[in-house]
């Protein structure tokens, strides 16, 4: 299986989250190349790709491995390590990566404190050096920050075989659905022939369904709009008075869990712009 493709693992220095962004001309490269635990570590596996490297390496983190203990454990256990590329990142910010001589060229990679990039089969040492200088330089949100440093890499020329798919995944404590695990982002493009614009996309969708807005008091005329719209979309057999009630509400969670954005609502007549936007658009706002 040769995982020829470009990857960024990378930890964030504000909130410890930790993150894998990986492109390639590779059919759905998200379910081999990227690993990663909130508060461990994150790895990305290719080249040959062994992907036994994830949960293994994440493991030794785990336990307290340094990244050189996990490298020489890969190479006491792997007899194919030569042919075998990865990167990874510690929960502290340590980081490594590593290239087996007998990759295809060009192959390699560079590591810094809170990161790693590598690639196989690129145009050359320029996309990985891209990738490293715009998450170093970026001042935008860990996840935008791993895709824009994976669009510098496919600007400098990436896989030069093309495109085909892409991947996303970020981990923090807590952070995952309903608060109830840690994977938070895990996007993928699995066959697209603009797999990092792709991504860019989805990402924005996940944001709009499961971000974090500041939610503020609803005005009455956008109260009367709500009711008025449960009344025609969710039975609400309340009247349209301007005023938030239990029934309002009750109403108002089915339509909220039918459109998927029960994580942006944390109930009472709060709500933040970007959600109260959506439904404008969504239904036809009318004053």
């Amino acid at each position: 299986m040769v995982v020829a493709t470009f990857s960024l693992v990378a930890r964030d220095p504000d909130t410890g989250d930790l993150g894998v962004a990986v492109a390639s001309k590779f059919l759905a490269v998200g379910a081999v190349v990227p690993h990663a635990e909130a508060g461990v570590g994150a790895i990305a596996t290719q080249s040959y790709a062994n992907p036994r490297f994830g949960p293994q390496g994440l493991a030794l983190l785990r336990q307290g491995a340094s990244p050189e203990g996990v490298l020489e454990a890969f190479r006491r256990t792997d007899p194919g390590l030569e042919k075998r590329q990865f990167g990874l990142v510690t929960a502290r910010g340590e980081a490594l990566t590593f290239t087996g001589q007998d990759c295809h060229p060009w192959a390699g990679g560079v590591a810094g404190e809170g990161f790693a990039a590598q690639g196989n089969l690129l145009a050359g040492p320029e996309v990985v050096e891209a990738m490293a200088q715009t998450f170093q330089a970026s001042r935008a949100p860990f996840p935008e920050r791993l895709l824009l440093a994976l669009e510098a890499g496919e600007k400098a020329g990436g896989d030069r075989r093309g495109r085909q798919s892409a991947a996303l995944l970020v981990v923090g404590e807590g952070k995952g659905y309903g608060g109830l695990w840690d994977r938070y982002v895990d996007l993928r493009v699995d066959d697209h022939p603009e797999p990092i614009p792709e991504l860019f996309r989805l990402l924005s969708l996940h944001r709009l369904l499961f971000g974090r807005g500041r939610p503020r008091p609803l005005k009455e005329g956008e109260i009367r709009w709500i009711q008025a719209l449960l009344q025609r979309e969710e039975g609400y057999e309340g009247g349209v008075t301007g005023r938030w009630d239990e029934a309002t509400e009750a109403a108002f969670l089915r339509l909220i869990g039918r459109e998927n954005l029960e994580e942006r609502y944390g109930g009472g007549s709060l709500l933040d712009e970007e959600v109260l936007d959506y439904l404008k658009e969504r239904f036809g706002w009318s004053s």
